[in-house]
């Protein structure tokens, strides 16, 4: 006779039914999105998954069956010792899982590159394609620590862990970083993409409804990562026209001084708007020259491209002993930077010869952190030497 289950065992599965209870209540946002794309992603799982499940539910029932018809009282199941192969269950077994695989394959490689994020949107949902005069709402990210930055170029504004857009309307993500990198995801409207400093990710999306949907970052960045949460708002056009101007009410103006004090680490940041953004600031950030006078990356490139500077780019180099610079402006942690060496911060034209900020004399020339040579060579000793000379392979 068995043994009747201890009261404590019974007490710990009746309180585990509460808990079914409450999972009923749970928004599962994934499958139940507020945008094509989502919808479109969240389909693709669901048919996934029923592909799967054809050999998983049989595979489980079989085990049973099996189980139950060969087990030791059986004196009816037939009984085979020698028995090895056969063609028939051979094809069953392995066509199939192949079948499936094949399936998976097509609705994949098809899936890729319709979701494809930088695909611009041919449609805001099932038969309603976009029309022709309908221009993408441009909205510019940047994951900064802890905390995300919204600015929108067409409406003049930024916020701060907060963004809205009309419902309908494609948007096109613009995604930086400032520092580490993040990642960018509304479950409700779209799949999460790689937020990274130096480099422009875009993501086209759209809402099909409103309400008020959160977004976060799914890639673990520091201390204040749980956090960086922020208010996706999808409203009608005539509710994002009064969001917009409320966003102007707020007054202030985000420039390049701003966003230095804004790209500092702080945790909990409450929702914050600007009614101006400097123009270029988002490329700036991009090009990780928001700095004063600190020459910007597509310039460093294009002076690479051009044979660089020579000696002459090593007086270019400046340091900031403190971590304000000369200009006022904060400089990360003293560190050394490249200057700009274009007249009045502009691009370096193709072709173009640099500017250098005064000359530079040749006898003082030293490089980064190296001493200037001396006129002798330094004599190698005799055991370094024999430890330098190639040797054979053993």
């Amino acid at each position: 006779m068995p043994r009747p289950r201890p009261l404590s065992a019974r007490l710990r599965a009746l309180l585990t039914l509460p808990a079914f209870a409450l999972l009923c209540g749970c928004d599962m946002v994934v499958l139940n999105p507020a945008g094509d794309v989502a919808r479109q992603q969240g389909d693709l799982v669901i048919v996934s998954t029923l592909l799967m499940l054809l050999i998983i539910v049989p595979v489980m029932a079989l085990v049973v069956l099996f189980a139950w018809r060969y087990r030791e009282s059986n004196k009816e199941a037939t009984y085979s010792p020698d028995w090895d192969h056969s063609t028939s269950l051979e094809l069953v077994i392995w066509s199939a899982p192949l079948l499936i695989i094949i399936c998976l394959g097509a609705i994949t490689w098809v899936s890729t590159h319709l979701l494809d994020p930088y695909r611009p949107l041919s449609r805001t949902g099932p038969n309603q394609p976009v029309a022709a005069n309908v221009k993408p709402l441009e909205v510019q990210v940047v994951a900064l620590d802890w905390k995300w930055l919204f600015i929108y170029p067409e409406q003049g504004i930024a916020t701060v862990n907060e963004m809205a857009a009309p419902v309908g309307r494609p948007i096109r993500f613009r995604i930086s970083a400032s520092s580490v990198m993040n990642s960018f995801y509304i479950p409700a409207l779209a799949g999460q993409i790689y937020a990274m400093p130096a480099m422009e990710t875009p993501m086209n999306a759209v809402f099909d409804k409103t309400g008020v949907f959160q977004g976060l970052s799914a890639n673990y960045s520091g201390h204040g990562f749980s956090k960086m949460r922020f208010k996706a708002h999808s409203l009608d056009q005539a509710g994002f026209d009064a969001w917009v101007a409320e966003a102007k009410k707020a007054g202030g103006n985000l420039d390049r001084a701003g966003y230095l004090q804004l790209e500092r680490p702080s945790e909990g940041e409450p929702v914050r708007r600007f009614a101006g953004v400097e123009a270029g600031l988002f490329d700036r950030v991009v090009n990780m020259c928001v700095q004063q006078g600190k020459m910007c990356m597509h310039q460093m490139m294009m002076l690479d491209a051009q044979g660089g500077t020579g000696k002459a780019g090593l007086h270019n180099v400046h340091h900031s002993e403190d971590k304000t610079s000369a200009t006022g402006t904060h400089m990360h942690g003293g560190k050394s930077f490249v200057g700009e060496l274009c007249a009045d911060q502009q691009d370096v034209a193709v072709g173009a010869k640099p500017q250098t900020a005064r000359p530079v004399k040749q006898a003082t020339l030293t490089g980064a952190g190296l001493k200037q040579p001396s006129a002798k060579p330094t004599p190698i000793a005799p055991s370094v030497a024999s430890e330098t000379r190639p040797r054979p392979f053993s």
